[in-house]
């Protein structure tokens, strides 16, 4: 491991960050389980950055990658592909957007980098609204309306970004009001930015900020943007990159939180459709996906081994009601968590839904940040046989957890005994 390691840092870039002292180097996988190249056995509440959302070689995914593989891997979106269009109308269909059309991407990048290209281009406005916090993307354009200097390494951008309040609920000046006056409050913030500047394209923003420590506003929130942006012809851009297909349990979209006024005129998704695959994409209204007047193809969205795994994976989650687990499983665990952070003087939060939740870290007796705590956590949880994530936009204090959708009762409360035990470990 050492070897590799060294073998790392001499051809990689040093700002490829990796987890842990002793980096680790996974191996293998099975269901919720994961084992590095030592032997060691790991329950997984990460998945991969949310990416293996089912379960770590899920036979249906892959079989049908090696009978896929068997017949032709690739051919790019010039020719008819049939694995393509089948994914292409379940997603427009399960999308709730009308008349929707559906571009693939590689990851959730590129399909963000896609969706302001659409946007700036239907709007004709290069002018973006953000959310402070926000974690959107490494390309060029993608990291300019990333609201989270963790993850923003350059001010250059093609794009003029606003960025407005909403998407902490536990922090900023809005912090202190009830739920009904924090809406207003955000919504007053957004009036104001419109009022001083020429009409933005869109407001990109994701239901729960994954990357800033799965934080969110209260439900209801969006659909009052929506109104205001409606009145200013501003597109909404929901970025479903980890919120989507069911994870948050209450919904199979985040963005239904905050439905009242209908679904965001764009959608982007990535990471789990694909379990593990590189799978990315689009959802428009027709008048916006067609919007362009050249030429745009994709040389590997969209290509046939990874349409063949999102269309067997797509069909595993609904059929085995992935999102209903998620619900039931997230939600005693979630409670369990609280329990025990109750106790602990540096748990600040323990927020989240379904199995996207957080548990923000401070240092005790106060509210300030306390990042070495959370790193400490991660170490800790890994010894016990725990992989977990953090994030957030408070110098990475957040833990985040995130388990395959298939996650048991059992493992959900031997996870939560891990990170119990790492926890009073740590404070």
């Amino acid at each position: 491991m050492n070897d590799l390691y060294a073998r790392h840092r001499n051809v990689l870039p040093d700002w490829l960050a990796l987890y842990y002292d002793e980096p680790l180097e996974i191996s293998h996988g099975e269901g919720r389980h994961v084992w590095d190249s030592a032997g060691n056995k790991y329950l997984d509440f990460f998945g991969g950055i949310l990416t293996t959302m089912t379960a770590h070689a899920l036979p249906e995914v892959t079989k049908a990658v090696g009978e896929q593989a068997g017949r032709i891997i690739h051919s790019s979106t010039l020719y008819l592909n049939r694995p393509m269009v089948e994914l292409a109308e379940r997603i427009a269909k399960v999308s709730g957007i009308p008349d929707a059309r559906v571009f693939f991407t590689t990851s959730g990048t590129e399909a963000n980098d896609t969706a302001l290209l659409l946007a700036t281009t239907h709007r004709r406005s290069n002018t973006v609204l953000a959310m402070r916090n926000s974690y959107h993307g490494r390309s060029f354009s993608t990291v300019g309306v990333t609201g989270n200097r963790g993850w923003s390494p350059t001010s250059l951008s093609p794009l003029q970004t606003l960025y407005v309040h909403g998407g902490v609920r536990t922090r900023g000046p809005y912090a202190h009001l009830d739920d009904r006056a924090f809406i207003d409050a955000c919504v007053a913030d957004l009036r104001d930015i419109l009022g001083h500047t020429r009409p933005p394209a869109a407001l990109i923003a994701e239901p729960i900020q994954g990357v800033g420590g799965f934080t969110s506003p209260p439900d209801g929130l969006y659909a009052a943007f929506r109104d205001i942006l409606t009145e200013h012809g501003v597109l909404w851009i929901a970025d479903e990159v980890q919120t989507g297909w069911g994870r948050t349990g209450e919904h199979f979209w985040g963005w239904q939180a905050h439905a009242r006024s209908g679904p965001p005129d764009l959608v982007t998704f990535a990471k789990g459709i694909g379990n593990g695959m590189s799978v990315g994409g689009v959802i428009a209204r027709a008048e916006i996906m067609n919007c362009l007047d050249a030429n745009s193809i994709s040389t590997f969205g969209g290509t046939q081994i990874t349409m063949a795994a999102g269309l067997a994976n797509l069909a595993y989650l609904l059929e085995h009601d992935l999102q209903g687990n998620a619900r039931r499983v997230g939600g005693l665990l979630i409670e369990r968590l609280r329990a025990v952070a109750a106790q602990l003087p540096g748990v600040r939060e323990v927020r989240g839904r379904g199995l996207m939740i957080g548990i923000e870290l401070v240092r005790p007796g106060t509210d300030e940040a306390d990042p070495r705590a959370a790193a400490a956590v991660l170490e800790a949880a890994r010894e016990g046989g725990l992989l977990i994530g953090k994030g957030g936009g408070h110098n990475t204090s957040a833990l985040r957890i995130a388990p395959p959708l298939s996650l048991t009762v059992a493992e959900a409360e031997e996870g939560a005994a891990i990170l119990e035990h790492a926890l009073r470990s740590t404070y």
